[in-house]
């Protein structure tokens, strides 16, 4: 099991490129960050892990931009979107951009996808809610088309364009490994495009029976968890290893430079006290 570390990235916290610079050093395997473009002001959807949202939800980077940033210091640290937005983005647009970054950071990036859940903010990207899995679907089909082919061409509900040329292609081949955020609802589509699951958790515990769903449907699935909270003591951190997971990325707080080292440190303490 790898570790790995995920983040708000804000214009109040540790700069990117910093931040990389010093997992790379500390051994880290990844970086990963999320992505919300912008916040509504009235909201009645639901927080996804209960209460209020957030502060950090209201200030992100530009996801893309940040983890350029991270790959151009870097030359090993994974490179990875937990999650980027798919519904929210133009599909030839963003299959450029992250075809680029994934070239900038020699093939490093990890492209974790995700439907959404602020129901608010979708619909301000000219998408009804209600339709947004199937909006999902048909962009993401689209990027990998986009990807994969030198005409590349796409039509569905959605998303529709006759062949086009767009370069460059991802390094990785045939494109960089794609994992899906969300719960079990995702197993289906996982299993379609034989991604891997970028679940949040707050406990290893809670993994056991989904996981096991997931592989009885898909067995070789790769699986990468966002630890939602607290660092994880000896003890949870032998449970994700025992679930069998590859890659477990720790909350770094946002917060300024000194504060993150010493949470860096933290985590590494822990991690090096487990094994």
């Amino acid at each position: 099991m790898r570790l790995g570390i995920f983040t708000f990235f804000n214009d109040t916290g540790i700069r990117p490129a910093e931040l990389a610079v010093e997992l790379e050093t500390r051994g880290f395997a990844s970086l990963f960050t999320t992505e919300h473009m912008h916040m509504p002001v009235h909201v009645t959807t639901p927080y996804r892990m209960g209460g209020p949202i957030p502060a950090q939800y209201y200030r992100t980077v530009d996801q893309l931009v940040a983890l350029t940033a991270a790959a151009t210091a870097t030359t090993s640290l994974g490179i990875g979107t937990g999650i980027t937005l798919v519904a929210q983005h133009d599909p030839i647009l963003l299959a450029k951009q992250l075809a680029s970054l994934d070239m900038v950071s020699d093939g490093r990036l990890l492209f974790g996808a995700g439907v959404g859940w602020l129901r608010e903010e979708i619909a301000n990207h000219g998408v009804d809610p209600r339709s947004r899995g199937r909006v999902f679907d048909e962009k993401l089909a689209a990027i990998v088309e986009i990807w994969t082919h030198d005409e590349a061409e796409y039509h569905g509900e959605y998303v529709d364009f006759d062949p086009i040329y767009s370069w460059p292609k991802p390094v990785t081949t045939p494109h960089p490994p794609i994992y899906l955020g969300g719960g079990t609802a995702a197993f289906g589509r996982i299993a379609k495009l034989g991604a891997g699951w970028l679940p949040n958790s707050t406990g290893a515990q809670h993994l056991s029976e989904p996981l096991t769903q997931l592989r009885n449907l898909a067995a070789d699935t790769r699986v990468i968890v966002q630890h939602i909270g607290s660092i994880p003591d000896t003890t949870e951190l032998q449970r994700y290893y025992e679930l069998g997971i590859d890659e477990l990325l720790v909350e770094l707080p946002t917060q300024p430079r000194d504060g993150s080292l010493r949470h860096l440190d933290a985590v590494t303490h822990q991690w090096t006290q487990a094994h």
